[in-house]
């Protein structure tokens, strides 16, 4: 079987990785892929396409099945076009992605189904906004209701970095128009995981938790990024915050998915915050998450192409899951990254110098004569698993034996 996986990240190679182990996967297409996709077995780059131009072509080819990277193009309604031609496609349909795609949505979503998550208030008026932040204990959570590719997120300390803050989103159009709108939430103490789950519509099926390292600088400081890094399981994730989402969050987004006719096979992302024995929802994100899925697939055990399968077959209820040891994933960045991406580093050692025990996951890259070069702000991700300790130290020998002085990352991976 043929399967086609849409974007050109880290996150799409991960999958396309993990897939191509299948037995029953004969060819991996990525649209538009990167540089580094020759590195993978049974994997082959597509020239970028219209979503259109790539209906036809999964139709002509006889793709098995197509599974969607970006939050955009879900946003922009890629799985509706393709089940109405009647092609399987992994993601939800334009009204279930705006769970992701409005902040706003979702928290009043979480609201009427009772999915625990902080208080908060929503604004499109910024006058209204800083009476309602002028009026409240700081630190305080303002975030862009719309898509911000994981950067629309900060936390104020004061009024005037608040309404600093506002002014940015709401009147200067911070984003393109993704903080139109403003989401001003209660900040909350404690540590934060991921859980990715595939959902099939009737079940959902939660894989093992991972934990997230979102700011540019160690001990978590400084500016939000797509990612700095990965671990899984996570952690701070106990047994009792286990319980505790599964009959407070997860059994009620189910509910509250299938109440309002969100119901979908894809991918459902719940960004969790752990405070003692409390946990509470963040936000959804309806697809994989980046790095959370390098580290994620690297612990999973189970075949990917049999849980799509099933999960695309609604068939998730009687699925077993298998996991091993623990994974690690490391982000190196352009210097300057978030508040700029690099000039064009070259990174073709990376590739010719990987050792067989690391998985090397590119984001947008070309090559040019024999040569990978990367102009973008995250520019690699380094995966492994195994003893946590012993995986963070083999990918952090690696990235010094290779000594780019155009890179940057964080050395407190999975150590706080």
């Amino acid at each position: 079987m043929k399967v086609l996986i849409i974007g050109d990240g880290a996150r799409e190679q991960a999958l396309a990785r993990k897939l191509a182990k299948s037995k029953k996967i004969s060819e991996v297409l990525l649209c538009p892929g990167n540089a580094g996709t020759k590195y993978l077995e049974k994997c082959r780059n597509l020239p970028a396409m219209t979503k259109e131009a790539l209906l036809s072509y999964a139709k002509v080819q006889g793709v098995g099945y197509t599974v969607v990277g970006p939050e955009k193009d879900l946003m922009e309604g890629i799985v509706d076009l393709f089940q109405e031609a009647g092609e399987a496609i992994i993601g939800p349909h334009k009204a279930a992605a705006l769970l992701e795609g409005s902040k706003g949505f979702a928290k009043k979503f979480m609201e009427k189904y009772h999915v625990k998550t902080p208080g908060y208030a929503v604004f499109d008026h910024y006058d209204k906004a800083a009476a309602y932040l002028a009026a409240q204990s700081f630190p305080v959570v303002i975030k862009a209701d719309g898509l911000a590719q994981g950067k629309g997120v900060e936390i104020v300390t004061t009024l005037a970095e608040g309404l600093m803050v506002l002014q940015e989103y709401l009147l200067a159009g911070k984003f393109q128009g993704a903080g139109k709108t403003v989401v001003i939430e209660e900040f909350l103490v404690g540590k934060e995981a991921s859980i990715l789950a595939l959902y099939d519509g009737e079940t959902i099926l939660p894989l093992w938790s991972t934990m997230d390292h979102k700011k540019i600088g160690e001990g978590e400081t400084g500016l939000n990024t797509g990612g700095m890094g990965s671990i899984s399981p996570n952690l701070h994730f106990t047994k009792t915050h286990e319980e505790v989402f599964k009959h407070h969050i997860l059994e009620n987004t189910l509910l509250g998915l299938q109440q309002e006719g969100l119901s979908f096979q894809g991918i459902l992302f719940f960004g969790l915050m752990l405070t003692n024995e409390e946990v509470y929802l963040l936000e959804y994100n309806l697809r994989f998450g980046d790095p959370e899925t390098q580290s994620l697939l690297e612990v999973l055990a189970t075949d990917l192409h049999e849980l799509f399968w099933a999960l695309l077959n609604k068939d998730l209820k009687d699925q077993s899951l298998t996991f091993q040891e623990e994974g690690a994933c490391v982000v190196l960045s352009a210097k300057g990254y978030p508040k700029k991406k690099g000039d064009a580093i070259n990174i073709t050692d990376f590739f010719n110098k990987c050792p067989e025990d690391l998985h090397l996951h590119s984001y947008a890259c070309r090559e040019e004569e024999g040569e990978i070069y990367s102009s973008s702000g995250r520019v690699l991700s380094i995966s492994t698993k195994g003893p946590l300790e012993n995986s963070l130290k083999k990918i952090y020998t690696f990235i010094d034996e290779i000594d780019n002085e155009n890179l940057y990352f964080r050395r407190d991976i999975g150590r706080m």
